[in-house]
Formats: structure tokens, sequence, C-alpha cells
């Protein structure tokens, strides 16, 4: 770039500095939009998801003891129910729902105290 191009007048300074305003507003609108979408992306990812996940285990694991496939001291059952507790405490954990956590992690050591119970008896 030579110094030619460097120096404009007064006129080219003024159109340049009136446009760039609505230029960096676009942006900036632009840039905020995709952040907000982005940022509900990933609290959808680390709430419901997680719940939803959390939720079926712990359903599953119930609806199997409940038709006399699974036993309550089955390390299969006390898997499922200490990580499905463990991602609901997580969630419960995210939204600031304090019964529930507790609540959740009481179940998430209890099926981990299981799960060491049942190994130690093996």
């Amino acid at each position: 770039m030579t110094w030619g191009q460097l120096v404009m007048n007064t006129g080219e300074l003024l159109g340049l500095l009136k446009d760039a305003h609505k230029v960096r507003t676009k942006d900036y609108i632009f840039d905020d939009f995709r952040i907000v979408v982005i940022e509900s992306i990933v609290d959808f990812a680390h709430r419901e998801v997680v719940a939803y996940i959390g939720m079926m285990l712990i359903l599953s694991a119930f609806f199997l003891e409940t038709r006399d496939i699974l036993h309550s001291k089955a390390v299969t059952y006390l898997g499922l129910m200490a990580v499905g507790s463990g991602l609901l405490g997580i969630r419960a954990y995210l939204i600031d729902e304090w019964a529930f956590f507790i609540l959740e992690i009481a179940w998430f050591i209890a099926a981990i105290l299981g799960l060491i119970t049942s190994s130690r008896n093996n």
C-alpha cells in the first residue's frame, strides 16, 4: 500500500465512518444472535438431554425390577440407578433445585454402596 492510498479526502473519510456504524451494528446483531443460538443448544444439551437420559435409565431399572427381570441388588439394576440418579443430580444442580439434588445424590450414594457391597460379596 502506498502513501497515496492511505490518504483520503474529508468526504471519503466521512462516508467511510458513516457506513462503518451500520456495518458494525449489523455484525454485532448477527454475532449476538449466533452466540444466543449456540448457548441455547449447549444449555439444552446440558440440562434436557442429561435429564431425559437419567430418567430413562432409572425408569428402565424400575420397570425391569417390577417385572422380575432384574433383582434390586443386581449389578445391572444398581448400575442403572447410579448412573441415572447421578445424571439427574447433575441436572438438579444446574437448575438450582436443591431438594431434588439431595434426593438424587442420596439415590446415587445408595446405589454405589449397593454396588460396593455386591462386589465384596462376590
